[in-house]
Parts: C-alpha cells; sequence; structure tokens
C-alpha cells in the first residue's frame, strides 16, 4: 500500500474544478431529484417546479368586517338628520367577517353605524358601493402562479399555498450526508476522556452544519485507526447516502488512511488543498453498490473541520438543493495588526468587528486549527488570498460576516489585558442591547490599538516599576495629546499557580530558577509579564536561567490549565485562575486592573451600558465570589488625563 506524502497540493479553485468535473461525470452536478411533500413538512425546502393556485382566494365575494349586507344605491340620502332604513330580509342581512355577500348586494354597513330599530336598520350617513367586502380572487385567481421554482419556503408562502387550494408541492430532495468520525484517541462525549483522548466534536459541528444548509445529517459511530475497519466503514456509510464526511485520518501519518481508503474503493481526485485552516482536505468519488457517491476527507483540527464545510460542504449542498450558494454580508474594515500568511495558500483569517469612531476595525483572533473557540469567537472571516504574504496592520479588508451587520454599530471593542471578570461583563450587556467583543493582546497591545483608535477600551495592569503606580505612567506615555479616562474595575490577587499541594515546595519566585522546575510564562508586553519581570529584577534572577520562561501562553486560565495537565510546575497568574482547576496558588502582589477608556468613548451612549453594568449588584457580587479579587474602584474615575 502506497504511504505517500499529499498526491498533489492544488490551489482551491482547482480543486474545486475537479471536483465539479467528476460530479458532472457522474450525473451529480444539480439537485438531486424532486418528491411531494405536505405542507407541514415544506417549510425551508426549495420549490422544484413553479406552483399554480388551484383555486381562488377569496372564493366568491365576501364581507371584510361585521355588519349588514346592503344595497349601496338605497343608502345615498342617509343623513343625520334624514337617516335611511331598510328592512331586514329584503333590503339588508347579517353578515360575519368572511361571511359569502349575497348576490343581490354591494357593500356591508359595518355593525358600528347601524342601529337596529324594529325589524329595520337604521344608517345615518351613505354607504359607498363595494366597500368593506373582499371580491372574489382579490388575493388570487386560479391559475396564478403562487411560487416560483427555485423558492425557499418560508411561513408565509405556506399560508399562500393553503389559501390557493394546494395540499401538496414538489420540492427538490434534500442530501442525505453520512459523516464518520476516526482516530484513536477519540471518546464520544458522553465520555470523560483520560490523557491522550479527545471527545469527539467535529461529528457534531459537521451534522449542524449540514442540518443548517439543509441536508440530512447521520453521525456515526468512532472507527478507530485501522485500515479494514475504515474501509468497511466508508462503504456501509456510502449506502443510501448523497456524500460521505470521514473525519480525521486525512494528513500523511502513519494511522492516516482516509486517502488509502478512499484510493482502494474509488479514486482520490485531491489530497491536500491550498488553503490554511484546511490543509490536507481529500475529495474524493467512491463507488459502493453499483452507485458513485462523493467523499471528502476532512482534516481533523476543528477549525479546519468547521471551515471544510463552509468552503466545500455548503456549495455542494446548495446545489443539490436547488439552493443559492450562501452569499454572506460583506464590509470592508481596518485590520488592527499585522498577520504573517503563506504566499502559496489561501488563508481564512478569524476576525473580530466593531466599529470605532468613522471606521470599522478587524481584530485578528487567534490563528491555531485547534482553536475551535476562535470560531466561536469570531465575527466574520478575512481571505488573505494566496500570494500575499500577509497583512499589514492598517490595511483595509473585506470580512465575510458571520454575524447580522446591524450589530456592527452596537458592538464595542476591548482590546487590551486578559481577565475572567471581562466574560462576567460581557454577558450582561446584550440586555442593555450591546454586545463585547475583545482579543487578548496584553496591556501594552492594548494601549497601542487605543492610540491607533482600534478599540472603544481595554483591560491594563501595567506596574511602572520607578513610581510604583498603576497604570497611569504608561497611559501618559502611550496616548499622549489624547483626553483619557482611566475606569476603576478590579484588584486581584497576582502569584504563582502550582500543582495541587504544590510538591516541589516552591515558596517564592527564588525558586524558579531550580533545574527541577519548568515555567510557564505570559506573552511578551502582558501586565502579568512585566509583573514577573519587575518581582525577578527586585529578587535579581536573571530570566535566562528559568526553564521555560520562553513557553508563551495568553491567558490566566491557560496558565492554569498547563499546570493542571503536567505540561509546566508553575506559572505567574490570578488567584481565580487556580481555583478554576483545583491547584495550589501562592500569592506575590495584589494589582489594580482598570479599564483604559478615551474619553470620545467614554462619553458616547455606545460605552453607557458599560458604566450602568458596573454599577450593577449582580455583576459585583459574582466578581466579589471570585478568589482573589475584591472592587473598591469598581466604575469610578481613578484619573482624567489631559492631552
Amino acid at each position: 500500500m502506497n504511504r505517500g506524502l499529499y498526491l498533489h497540493d492544488v490551489p482551491l479553485p482547482e480543486a474545486r474544478e475537479r471536483l465539479q468535473q467528476a460530479l458532472q461525470q457522474a450525473g451529480l452536478w444539480g439537485p438531486l431529484g424532486a418528491e411531494a411533500v405536505t405542507l407541514p413538512e415544506a417549510l425551508g425546502r426549495i420549490t422544484a417546479e413553479p406552483v399554480w393556485a388551484r383555486l381562488s382566494s377569496p372564493n366568491v365575494t365576501s364581507a371584510a368586517m361585521d355588519g349588514y349586507a346592503i344595497r349601496a344605491q338605497a343608502t345615498q340620502q342617509a343623513s343625520d338628520r334624514s337617516p335611511v332604513e331598510l328592512n331586514l330580509g329584503t333590503q339588508a342581512g347579517y353578515v360575519d367577517t368572511g361571511d359569502p355577500l349575497p348576490l343581490w348586494s354591494d357593500a356591508v354597513a359595518p355593525i358600528e353605524v347601524v342601529e337596529v330599530v324594529e325589524g329595520r336598520v337604521r344608517l345615518r350617513a351613505p354607504i359607498a358601493p363595494w366597500s368593506n367586502l373582499r371580491p372574489v380572487a382579490e388575493d388570487l385567481a386560479a391559475g396564478d402562479l403562487v411560487l416560483a421554482s427555485g423558492h425557499r419556503l418560508r411561513p408565509v408562502d405556506l399560508g399562500a399555498l393553503a389559501s390557493s387550494g394546494i395540499a401538496t408541492l414538489r420540492v427538490w430532495r434534500r442530501p442525505r450526508v453520512a459523516i464518520l468520525p476516526t482516530g484513536d484517541e477519540l471518546v464520544p462525549v458522553e465520555q470523560s476522556p483520560r490523557p491522550g483522548e479527545i471527545i469527539e466534536s467535529n461529528s457534531l459541528v459537521l451534522a449542524a452544519q449540514v442540518q443548517a444548509w439543509g441536508g440530512l445529517a447521520t453521525r456515526l459511530p468512532i472507527v478507530p485507526d485501522d485500515f479494514a475497519l475504515l474501509r468497511q466503514a466508508v462503504l456501509e456509510a456510502s449506502a443510501g447516502q448523497d456524500l460521505v464526511l470521514i473525519n480525521a485520518g486525512s494528513s500523511a501519518g502513519s494511522e492516516d488512511f482516509t486517502a488509502q481508503v478512499v484510493e482502494s474503493i474509488g479514486r482520490v481526485l485531491v489530497h491536500g488543498v491550498a488553503v490554511r485552516p484546511g490543509h490536507p482536505v481529500i475529495l474524493g468519488m467512491i463507488e459502493s453498490q453499483g452507485r458513485v457517491v462523493p467523499a471528502i476527507g476532512v482534516p481533523g483540527f476543528p477549525v479546519s473541520a468547521a471551515l471544510t464545510g463552509e468552503i466545500f460542504v455548503e456549495p455542494l449542498l446548495a446545489r443539490w438543493s436547488g439552493a443559492a450558494p450562501h452569499n454572506p454580508p460583506r464590509l470592508l474594515a481596518t485590520l488592527t495588526r499585522k498577520v504573517h500568511s503563506s504566499a502559496g495558500d489561501d488563508e481564512y483569517l478569524r476576525v473580530a468587528v466593531g466599529r470605532v469612531g468613522d471606521r470599522v476595525v478587524a481584530a485578528p483572533l487567534p490563528r491555531g486549527a485547534g482553536m475551535i473557540t476562535s470560531l466561536v469567537r469570531a465575527d466574520g472571516i478575512v481571505l488573505i488570498p494566496a500570494g500575499a504574504q500577509g497583512l499589514e496592520a492598517g490595511d483595509a479588508v473585506e470580512v465575510r460576516l458571520y454575524l447580522d451587520p446591524a450589530l456592527v454599530d452596537r458592538t464595542l471593542v476591548a482590546l487590551g489585558s486578559h481577565d475572567l471578570t471581562l466574560d462576567l461583563l460581557a454577558e450582561r450587556l446584550p440586555a442593555r442591547q450591546r454586545r463585547l467583543t475583545s482579543a487578548n493582546v496584553g496591556s501594552l497591545g492594548g494601549l497601542i490599538a487605543l492610540s491607533r483608535h482600534e478599540a472603544h477600551f481595554g483591560g491594563c495592569h501595567l506596574l511602572d516599576p520607578e513610581t510604583g503606580e498603576y497604570n497611569l505612567p504608561y497611559v501618559r506615555r502611550y496616548l499622549p495629546g489624547r483626553k483619557v479616562i482611566l475606569l476603576g474595575f478590579v484588584r486581584r490577587t497576582q502569584g504563582l499557580i502550582l500543582p495541587y499541594r504544590n510538591p516541589k515546595g516552591l515558596a517564592g519566585v527564588a525558586d524558579l530558577c531550580r533545574p527541577d522546575i519548568t515555567f510557564v510564562n505570559r506573552q511578551r508586553g502582558a501586565g502579568t509579564r512585566l509583573l514577573l519581570d519587575h518581582l525577578l529584577g527586585q529578587a535579581r534572577i536573571d530570566s535566562a536561567s528559568i526553564r521555560g520562561y520562553t513557553q508563551e501562553t495568553y491567558t490566566h486560565l491557560a496558565v492554569a490549565a498547563s499546570i493542571a495537565a503536567g505540561q509546566a510546575d508553575c506559572g505567574m497568574g490570578v488567584e481565580a485562575a487556580a481555583a478554576q482547576f483545583g491547584l495550589d496558588f501562592l500569592p506575590l502582589a495584589e494589582e489594580r486592573y482598570d479599564l483604559v477608556v478615551p474619553e470620545e468613548h467614554y462619553s458616547s451612549s455606545l460605552f453607557q451600558p458599560v458604566l450602568e453594568v458596573l454599577a450593577d449588584a449582580g455583576l459585583q457580587a459574582a466578581i466579589g465570589a471570585l478568589p482573589g479579587y475584591a472592587l473598591p474602584e469598581i466604575g469610578k474615575v481613578l484619573h482624567v488625563i489631559e492631552p
């Protein structure tokens, strides 16, 4: 069996072209066939043919309100001084809304303008001919076009179809998609993973995507990394299905069998596409029970898997369903920082988006293919085309939005230091018609972003070693010429996060240079790292003597997770992060974590809900319950820095 590298790493347009040609040859480049459905089953389906009215609506002239059917001519002399009286039964007849109008009548006198007196109705004003009624076929006439082919059925469409006498209609069949997860390391979500095991989540994402795009998804059990077992599972999965998604095993490792399985029962069209994330995609056609079924080998990393669905699966399901491919709303934005990219690949960059001043900004999110939360937090995608070697800060980019464009103007952008309490703040803003999007760029990175007008505010906890003052000297240094509000938020305890019961007996920063200690650090520019460097300087410790000093992570919780997983013996962070993972904590310093807000944003209506939330007792109670947090200055203006 050939265990070679990628068959050929091809550009995305060529990969799509190869798949299209193979589907055309197999007669699969178009809707999969029509089926009849009843109206309750039809919502969201695509009409396979025009739908013509079988009945007129309404099918007779009928009353448009409760009242009395009359001949309008008989009321023309009516006035308040000289009312007209009509005999019930011969000149007037009671009708409810929707009742057929007697053939002799041509109007309805509303019940509220009629007086009934001894078998007669009295009118004190004339009634116009053909008023207060619905003429036959006012809405639709039998034979009218109700819906064109290729129309996605909405709730109102079902009402129109029923009114025109249509009980069933023909729609394009939904594509059936089998999703087959593979890997020895995978366990179902109901099972607690042991060290080295991974909860299988990609099939949930892929199945939800298929259903959102109009398909019928079937999630199959996990298959181990075994060629024969995987081959049999793929053959069984293809029975009665239109597409098979084989998740993981698409690379070129010793246990990556997907390409070999597809080749053994069909042919591989593409193995490796020049996109990132999603590089090791497999496109193929398999033969099963006399049928040809397309198969896609989906990369195992969560972001790669989700984006493979967007790039390859969604357009295919749209074509099979008779729908137009999804065309997300787009807008132009300014990139907040430089990003590098491989010149040979199309890269899909996840970004957070918000309007700051008179422009929309796009803040890049973490780019790792395994970081599914970067897609959760992403407001959109920026395509960096093959041939470009990245983008510069300040570049204009087109963002393909994941959200309603109207939300962009209600979004607060926070760029700066990470803190757990920002999430507590964020979860309370939607009730006040605001949303918070943030990126963890460190305290210094946040000040730089504010200086470039790329954020509304940022969290900051920078200790000035010369003055012992938090944040104020740095704000003056990085935001000269700006009026800035330094807004109190929290005080928090920083220290060493340690394994449970501190098995190696660390007593302070002096122990960090011990040869048996592995440290995990925060990124350059983070206030936590600057605090650590300050403490090391006071203790006259050279950071080069600390094993793991250059090992960086971006949040307090990530530091704690590394220690809980046994990847490091200690790291610097807040006490609440240690408590979250059941770890020990050695306090070293209390620091002030403030919000830095340029005055033009502080005084804006967009920011006012933040002040309301900071004053909210519920938020303060939630923060106060976190270990190592105090709130003596929350919501208070600590300094107004004049330009």
